[in-house]
């Protein structure tokens, strides 16, 4: 029976503030765009007008909208689980078939992973066949959808395996060192997944191939060259079967080092443009932006997986959530979600290291092409292809934003190429 104490009170109360909180940002960042996108910003007169504007925004606010739902429905879906005696029902009829720890915590990780992955489908529906098909992003096909949907389960489940099946045993077996054992399994296991993601995992959703326009490719080699980067491969891949959107990005490790340019990509920008958006790319390469990343992100899970040594134990937690005995597997669940709130308020911290290493490759974009013109033309055209936002709220933006906002940023690479 779920007990109603300080625990469960403390946790209730920054639950619904973490919710309200970031229903509010959502709702503040879609006023404020209203009331202030009636004229095309100086910097996007060229590419943007009135009727493209009215479009953006109305993106924007659907969007929006959909997602504020989404996530309204999935803390619904977690106080459901919590509160209503689920967990401890489940685990309980796990453990009338007297299975191996490894093998209960499995089964029990994964029927809460499917089910929400079940809970899921209606909303990623909705997305791309309605809010991505009405504004001409969406190109997928049901077929193709049901064929990314299983496909993705598929790949979910062995990576669930391989992470979860090592991470339960070093629970049972090591029981007073298991987090520093995990600590490893966890930094393990992200080098395998961006060394394997380019040859196994991708493949199985796109079709990668060389790209076709030789001069692009050989000016790529040359800018890499310059820059000092090996590149294994450059490849451009059918995104545009799925949806019109445009990106590039670099993927892989070591050997599987690689850079992919999307189909859609190709065919909306000029060569310059695409040379300065992998510039800005090279430039997070070279100042280990990826490392320090996975560096930020080990240091925290290395505390969190201590934190959670020391409070698997603790009969509190479960007895709060109606459980009659400490069950290891259940506690890891229970932290996490209990950290969840919590780690909400730390979204700035991140998002702020972000926007600092954005601005960094911005810097080396210039220092490689020496001029930041192209790349003001490629953020235009990616703002107008992508529908993006041009006027989101400041408190929205600090908090949220990975990239600095386009007329900040275009503004700031405008003002290098002044001085």
């Amino acid at each position: 029976m779920i007990q109603f104490n300080l625990l469960l009170i403390a946790f209730l109360a920054i639950f619904g503030i973490s919710s309200i909180f970031r229903w509010g940002l959502k709702h503040i960042n879609i006023s404020h765009l209203r009331k202030v996108s009636r004229h095309v910003p100086e910097f996007f007169k060229e590419e943007i007008d009135g009727k493209t504007l009215s479009k953006m925004t109305d993106y924007t606010v659907d969007s929006s909208r959909f997602t504020s739902i989404a996530s309204i429905f999935n803390d619904i879906v977690i106080l459901v689980v919590l509160l209503s005696g689920f967990l401890p029902w489940l685990t309980g009829k796990i453990s009338t078939f007297n299975l191996h720890f490894i093998l209960s915590g499995f089964i029990f990780f994964g029927l809460l992973a499917l089910i929400k992955d079940i809970l899921d489908i209606p909303f990623s529906l909705y997305d791309a066949f309605v809010i991505e098909e009405n504004y001409g992003f969406s190109t997928i096909t049901p077929k193709l959808w049901a064929s990314d949907l299983l496909k993705g389960l598929l790949v979910s489940a062995i990576l669930m395996a391989l992470l979860l099946c090592p991470l339960l045993g070093l629970i049972y077996y090591a029981k007073n060192t298991w987090w520093l054992w995990v600590w490893v399994l966890f930094i393990s296991f992200q080098l395998l997944v961006l060394w394997l993601y380019p040859l196994i995992i991708a493949p199985l959703f796109n079709k990668y191939g060389p790209i076709k326009d030789h001069n692009l490719e050989e000016r790529i080699f040359s800018i890499a060259k310059k820059a000092g980067i090996e590149i294994r491969g450059i490849y451009q891949v059918d995104a545009g079967k799925r949806s019109r959107h445009t990106n590039a990005y670099f993927t892989g490790i070591g050997k599987t080092k690689r850079i992919v340019l999307y189909d859609t990509l190709l065919k909306s920008h000029t060569t310059e443009e695409i040379l300065s958006v992998l510039a800005h790319e090279i430039g997070h390469l070279k100042k280990r932006h990826i490392i320090k990343q996975l560096m930020l992100t080990q240091i925290v899970s290395f505390f969190a997986l201590y934190i959670a040594y020391r409070l698997i134990e603790w009969p509190v937690i479960y007895k709060t959530f109606g459980f009659e005995e400490s069950i290891p597997y259940v506690g890891l669940l229970l932290l996490a979600v209990l950290f969840k709130p919590i780690s909400f308020f730390f979204t700035p911290v991140w998002s702020a290291i972000s926007r600092r290493f954005e601005r960094q490759a911005d810097d080396y974009s210039y220092l490689l092409l020496k001029t930041t013109r192209p790349l003001c033309s490629a953020l235009r055209q990616l703002a107008k292809d992508n529908l993006a936002n041009l006027f989101p709220h400041p408190l929205f933006a600090w908090f949220y934003y990975s990239h600095p906002p386009l007329t900040e940023r275009i503004a700031r690479l405008q003002e290098i190429e002044k001085e």
